[in-house]
């Protein structure tokens, strides 16, 4: 699940609030002018944060503060490398160098805080929050230089020293576009270090192959077998490498691959145009080690210095932004490969099969170019076509999230309803955006009572009325026991059971085919159920990620007015 939207509608302090109640894991993405930034979240906390407005790596600011020196850095990163990673950069400083850990900590942290506090100065641009385990948690071979909090920062309290951070630069006419800058040559250190210590000295990775960052490799097909191009790809996820090379080499085709954009550039330098396909993955850290749009970095530099290649671009998150970015760049399509977490599942295998597909139609345009060299070629069409695309259609802009637009407004106003009939009002209010009709249940001890509604058009009598006379118990088979179990909203396609039948009767009796239900929790129980369908019409339930949301805010603002009523009456027995 994911949530997409403008900062001009869900500001970053409210989105902090968000995913710090719901203590959810994951990763939200900003994009503002030509900024792009990154927040990771573990269990509703921050965890690390990355912008390319702020180049900083570890050593860059561990030499910064005096806490270590070059050459200790340059010993650090060579045992870091000979284990193949296993080790955080700043665990190997404490561990064999003697430096503070609660020092590295706190460094980490400030600037965490600084790099946070700068996205309150983005007022324009997008935004996506993925839910899910961060994957840069398992690396570290790929970003040797990366910095990840321990224990996290909670977001609550970014939230408000952000904003009043931003209202202090306002007043005092700061700009409020902060910016770091760099002053290790990453890459000019890492290719010192993978030159000294040699590739005999790398230890092998988890899968046990050589890590193909500091060398590309040759497959086995290259042995005169083929007559076909030569794929060199860089991509920073070793198993997507490995098991790209594998397939591709299933094809008897030739390969030479790398994690890395300096090695990549080495192999690159030396290649024949004519005999060669590039195929560079979109999101990876840039030369710097900064940013996840190094991919576009890539592509850029190799249309300025290597204008004849022909390239392809593949990228786990595809956008209508991404796409448009690299056809300036003169790639037609932009191939979807599968998640780093879905690669050595059979689902990831048919995606990387797919671009294989791809790849390999290059291969055939070339051989009916050698039969036929009168004849042009449309790779974008081509391309399309092999994925199952229709030729010379843009691809559709991403669409923002139902209901965010009233996200913000609707947050606010939840911060001060009476307590129930307000907030069950801006609940079906909120509801209304999304779909055709709900029905707001109140959860008892055994069963479950219709309170209000929207939408219900009943001919014989009051829709009001039949709702209020609505009686499911908890533990019968309804589309309401999975929620009230698992405490968590789902949109489900109604089984026939008894209480399904009875709800429907008493709804207008005809039956939907999708229907939403989402629970309102207060002080760790669910005290409401939003049950909605779109009635008369059988359309399916769309996004409701916003509305979600909303749900798990009214729950918070129920358990405060109901702490603030408890207050005023025992104030008043005094």
């Amino acid at each position: 699940m994911s949530l997409v939207g403008n900062l001009e509608d869900l500001g970053l302090g409210e989105i902090l609030q968000i995913v710090s109640l719901s203590r959810k894991s994951g990763v939200l993405e900003l994009k503002s002018l030509d900024r792009e930034g990154r927040v990771v979240f573990r269990d509703g906390e921050v965890i690390r944060a990355t912008a390319t407005t702020f180049p900083e790596n570890l050593g860059d600011l561990l030499l910064r503060k005096q806490m270590v020196d070059l050459a200790t850095i340059k010993r650090a990163l060579i045992i870091q490398q000979q284990e193949g990673g296993e080790r955080r950069f700043g665990e190997i400083l404490v561990q064999e160098f003697g430096a503070s850990r609660d020092k590295i900590e706190d460094t980490v942290r400030e600037q965490v805080e600084r790099i946070v506090y700068s996205f309150f100065g983005w007022n324009e641009g997008s935004f996506s929050f993925v839910l899910g385990e961060p994957e840069e948690l398992a690396v570290t071979s790929l970003n040797p230089f990366q910095f990840i909090l321990n224990q996290g920062l909670n977001p609550q309290w970014l939230a408000m020293e952000g904003s009043r951070i931003l209202d202090e630069k306002r007043h005092s006419g700061e700009a409020l576009d902060d910016r770091g800058e760099s002053i290790i040559d990453a890459d000019q250190l890492m290719a010192e270090i993978l030159a000294e210590i040699g590739p005999g000295d790398q230890q092998r990775g988890a899968s046990g192959s050589a890590e193909p960052a500091s060398s590309g490799f040759l497959s086995s097909a290259s042995q005169g077998t083929v007559t076909g191009p030569t794929f060199l790809i860089v991509d920073d996820d070793p198993a997507t490498v490995e098991s790209l090379t594998a397939l591709l080499q299933e094809r008897k085709m030739q390969v030479r691959a790398f994690t890395g954009s300096k090695a990549f550039l080495e192999a690159l330098a030396e290649a024949d145009p004519a005999d060669t396909v590039l195929v560079i993955d979109l999101i990876m850290p840039r030369k710097n080690g900064s940013g996840v749009l190094g991919g576009l970095e890539l592509l850029e530099d190799i249309r300025r210095n290597f204008p004849d290649f022909r390239v392809l671009v593949m990228s786990d998150h595809p956008s209508f932004e991404a796409e448009q970015s690299i056809r300036k760049l003169g790639v037609p399509v932009l191939l979807a490969k599968p998640k780093k977490s879905e690669v050595g599942g059979s689902k990831g295998r048919q995606s990387l099969t797919t671009v294989v597909d791809a790849l390999m139609s290059v291969v055939r345009h070339d051989a009916e170019a050698v039969q036929d060299p009168d004849r042009l070629f449309n790779i974008g069409a081509e391309l399309m076509q092999e994925l199952g695309e229709a030729g010379g259609l843009a691809p559709s802009p991403p669409q923002q999230s139902p209901g965010l637009h009233l996200l913000r407004g609707m947050l606010q106003e939840l911060s001060n309803p009476s307590l129930g009939g307000g907030i069950i009002l801006l609940i079906l209010r909120f509801a209304s955006e999304l779909m055709n009709r709900a029905v707001i249940f109140l959860v008892k001890e055994s069963e479950i009572v219709g309170l209000g509604q929207f939408g219900i058009e009943l001919k014989a009598e009051s829709s009001d009325v039949k709702v209020r006379n609505m009686r499911i118990p908890l533990d019968e088979e309804s589309v309401f026991l999975p929620v009230l179990e698992e405490m968590s909203a789902k949109s489900l396609k109604p089984q026939d059971s008894p209480w399904n039948t009875y709800l429907f009767e008493h709804l207008g009796g005809e039956r939907p085919c999708e229907v939403f239900v989402g629970p309102l929790i207060s002080e760790g129980r669910v005290v409401a159920v939003l049950y909605g369908d779109n009635l008369p019409e059988q359309n399916p339930i769309g996004d409701t990620e916003a509305l979600e949301i909303f749900l798990s805010q009214a729950g918070l603002a129920m358990e405060k007015a109901l702490l603030e009523r408890r207050l005023m009456s025992g104030q008043a027995t005094v």
